[in-house]
């Protein structure tokens, strides 16, 4: 009990710091500092005591059982930028990594009257990673299963399922109706399937959400038919991975909005209601960046082997 009000008190701190470090108002690019800060958010993390470990305890003369408390949080795993053409990506350290296509209007110039959108995107390791995986040395959070800095997924390297549509276009996923679709209360932003950077979708912060979606889908999961670099840990020994992304469900992932609008808050797409313009997140670029939070659960080490767990909570991890 201790260490959970002491750990609200320290990311409460982190909290107002970070403040300090965020834009005022909507910009197109960000950097790497304006990430970190922006990891600092408890109410993405929502840290929870979840169970109870127990773990077997030997020295040389005797053996005995101890325990420690399980928690469960949310980490900000990866920064997902889906953007028009080369050199755009909101994330400027990052920029040169991914080497697309022209997108967005030079890839439909006949934008105005057809309802097809294409874009770039990729997926790199959160920066702000670093910040947990501090408290973790103190028991205070479990530890994130990316690098900061690493590319997951990157379009340009993905080109030809990412510019065809294949082989995703036949799956059952893309061709049944109400299958794997971005929709809330019959507001549909999209198809998952096929996979791609094409997105039928007038809207350009809903397309950019959609195709977001899709990358979160490929890089939860191992063996999809696509270039990329999966983040998909097994758990144990008292630590428990996210399981794969599903669009819509809070419990597998959150997005925190970025670029062109840094949010402190997380949700899930569709993250309004059928009548909003989402004016607010649009981008005058139509360039975009959100932060992936995936669930985490672990127990602080208290001896040499694993016994087992007790929850009194389901948590989305394996």
């Amino acid at each position: 009990m201790k260490q959970s009000i002491l750990r609200k008190i320290l990311l409460n701190h982190i909290a107002v710091a970070a403040l300090h470090f965020m834009p005022t108002t909507a910009s197109a690019e960000i950097n790497t500092a304006t990430i970190m800060t922006s990891g600092a958010s408890p109410s993405c993390a929502d840290y929870q005591t979840v169970g109870v470990c127990y773990w077997l305890y030997c020295t040389y003369w005797s053996c005995s059982v101890k325990t420690s408390v399980k928690v469960h949080h949310f980490i900000p795993e990866m920064v997902v930028s889906v953007y028009n053409h080369n050199n755009q990506n909101p994330w400027k350290e990052v920029n040169f990594m991914n080497k697309g296509v022209m997108g967005g209007q030079y890839e439909t110039p006949t934008k105005k009257y057809t309802q097809y959108t294409f874009k770039n995107g990729d997926a790199i390791g959160h920066p702000g990673g670093i910040i947990l995986q501090m408290f973790s040395s103190y028991g205070y959070s479990c530890e994130s299963q990316t690098t900061p800095f690493q590319p997951y997924f990157l379009s340009a390297l993905d080109a030809i399922a990412w510019r065809s549509n294949m082989p995703e276009m036949f799956y059952p996923e893309a061709i049944t109706p109400g299958m794997r679709e971005v929709s809330k209360a019959g507001d549909l932003w999209g198809n998952i399937y096929p996979r791609s950077g094409s997105v039928t979708q007038t809207h350009d912060y809903k397309a950019a959400a959609v195709i977001a979606q899709r990358i979160a889908d490929i890089v939860s999961r191992t063996g999809q038919l696509h270039v990329y670099y999966p983040a998909t840990r097994s758990g144990g020994q008292g630590k428990w991975y996210p399981k794969e992304v599903k669009e819509g469900d809070k419990k597998t992932h959150r997005w925190q909005m970025l670029s062109p609008k840094m949010e402190q808050s997380c949700s899930v797409f569709p993250d309004g209601n059928a009548t909003d313009s989402y004016g607010d997140k649009v981008s005058p670029t139509e360039n975009y960046s959100w932060a992936l939070w995936r669930p985490y659960a672990c127990c602080k080490r208290e001896g040499q082997v694993f016994l087992g767990n007790t929850d009194w909570i389901t948590t989305h991890t394996h």
